[in-house]
């Protein structure tokens, strides 16, 4: 495999959301493929066309783009090795089933559902394999003319891999290390379905060899399939080329117990997949992590340590940092705990490490879902900076910073009724009138002659700088309130103590 160039693949079903398990298999993938300048795939696998969704496949093509993670080939980008849907290969994959058979490692089986539905209700923990295929309907338990004859009407039947008995089927897993299986364990997998698709078992084995793909990751819940996998390499005459596998750790709930579903993200208040996601048949939005705020660096960068670190202390990565620093053996065997409060602090520390200039954009789109347009860039800019140490999703940079845009529209009274006095709305007179005739508007000066007031009119700083606040933004935040008032500027800030004296004042 050395002397190949890498190249590895993300095989998605167009089936519905995008998991963030999903999205981490694809990561590894890429992270694996750039570091070695290799090539990542994108191919889709939508073989099952009863659980076809319409829109999943541009879902899933919008995901990767929202991360970053831009494939080589695709559906969309084409390739050397098109196309890219199993789909449009159909009249591939009989062939080589149909091989399988003339060798001796398949067979035709004719029974229907219903005949299958009855052994399973009859007989218990029923696998169609060694232990019962000659007595089912099948080519190997009937004469070969009654084979031909039902194959010459064109009776619905399937290819089915003939399981070897007594065997040991072994691999090394770059994550797992030596794994062995006992093929007498493993049923007779369905091959090719009666309307000529190919199951997953057939269809990534040889397109995996047609795209000359290297190296396979893919999550443990694969690792049952992966003898069956083993065999038809083998049985096709493809060994040889087999790629090196990797059966990435499970994401596991947040008390570890369990692989991460769905459920658990709506049980307990958080996204699990990447982007909103709409299921026309069912009328259901199951939220995103982009639309809750995340950021496409922060999501990448919690996904990449759930399972793999490299072996220091560093928690922040850039896409470069972490292609550089990848390496599958620096994989997990165990499962990772998602901490969606970890998730969260991801996002923070990117709103902070980003410039101002990388955020302007999301951070507009939030105001103007509020119904606040923003016309002027350069102060935008300026809010940003003001107030991104404080915000952890994206949305909150509403909460934190809608004041710069618009008057309060409510204060919290509570905070500054008590304790009002006469000697108060004296003093903030006093002040609009010194405030008009500022020619600065710098936050340092305009501080200092803040407080020199107050002691002049014998009040402590901290009885009228909580007051002020709340005259700006409306409640007690907001970064610091002369640092406010520089952005809002005069005339502004002397409106809004205006219009808060109205309130303070009112019986």
């Amino acid at each position: 495999m050395t002397d190949k160039k890498v190249r590895v693949r993300f095989a998605p079903s167009p089936t519905g959301g995008l998991h963030l398990g999903g999205v981490r298999t694809v990561l590894f993938n890429y992270l694996f493929a750039k570091k070695n300048g290799g090539d990542f795939v994108l191919r889709i696998e939508d073989t099952d066309q009863t659980r076809y969704v319409e829109g999943a496949e541009q879902y899933i093509l919008d995901c990767l783009k929202w991360c970053g993670l831009h494939a080589d080939e695709s559906p969309e980008v084409g390739g050397p090795y098109a196309p890219y849907r199993q789909s449009e290969r159909k009249a591939l994959y009989r062939e080589y089933a149909e091989r399988l058979v003339m060798e001796g490692h398949a067979y035709y089986a004719f029974d229907t559902a219903e005949e299958l539905d009855k052994n399973r209700k009859e007989i218990p923990n029923f696998q169609y394999g060694q232990a019962y295929r000659q007595t089912l309907r099948n080519s190997l338990s009937l004469p070969q003319h009654e084979v031909d004859e039902l194959l010459a009407a064109g009776t619905p039947h399937v290819i089915r891999i003939k399981m070897p008995e007594g065997e040991t089927i072994s691999f090394n897993d770059m994550i797992r290390g030596f794994v062995s299986f006992e093929t007498s364990l493993v049923d007779d997998k369905v091959l090719l379905k009666a309307d000529g698709m190919p199951t997953y078992h057939l269809a990534v084995v040889v397109d995996d060899y047609l795209m000359k793909i290297t190296h396979a990751f893919r999550g443990e819940e694969w690792l049952p399939s992966a003898p069956v996998h083993l065999l038809l390499w083998e049985y096709l005459g493809w060994k040889a080329d087999m790629p090196q596998w990797a059966h990435l750790p499970l994401i596991l709930k947040p008390d570890g117990h369990g692989k991460l579903s769905k459920r658990d993200g709506a049980r307990l208040g958080f996204p699990v997949y990447a982007m909103n996601w709409f299921d026309a048949k069912t009328d259901e939005l199951t939220p995103g992590f982009r639309e809750l705020g995340f950021l496409p660096e922060a999501f990448i960068n919690l996904l990449a340590t759930l399972g793999w670190n490299d072996g220091t202390d560093q928690e922040l990565f850039t896409l470069d940092e972490l292609i550089e620093k990848f390496s599958i053996e620096r994989v997990n065997k165990s499962g990772a705990k998602f901490d969606f409060e970890k998730a969260k602090w991801f996002n923070a520390e990117w709103i902070k490490k980003l410039a101002v200039g990388d955020l302007q954009l999301a951070v507009k789109q939030v105001f103007a879902d509020k119904g606040v347009a923003i016309e002027d860039e350069q102060y935008l800019a300026k809010v940003i900076n003001q107030v991104k140490e404080r915000c952890v999703l994206i949305p909150d940079f509403f909460q934190q910073a809608g004041f710069f845009f618009e008057q309060p529209k409510e204060y919290d009274l509570n905070a500054v009724k008590p304790k009002w006095t006469d000697a108060k709305t004296e003093f903030y007179k006093t002040y609009i009138a010194q405030l008009s005739t500022e020619t600065s508007i710098d936050a340092h000066e305009l501080e200092a002659k803040f407080k020199a007031l107050a002691e002049e009119k014998g009040l402590k700083i901290g009885d009228v700088m909580l007051p002020f606040r709340v005259m700006l933004v409306g409640g007690k935040f907001g970064p610091h309130v002369f640092d406010i008032v520089a952005l809002l500027g005069k005339e502004e800030t002397i409106s809004r103590i205006e219009k808060a004296l109205v309130e303070f004042t009112a019986a």
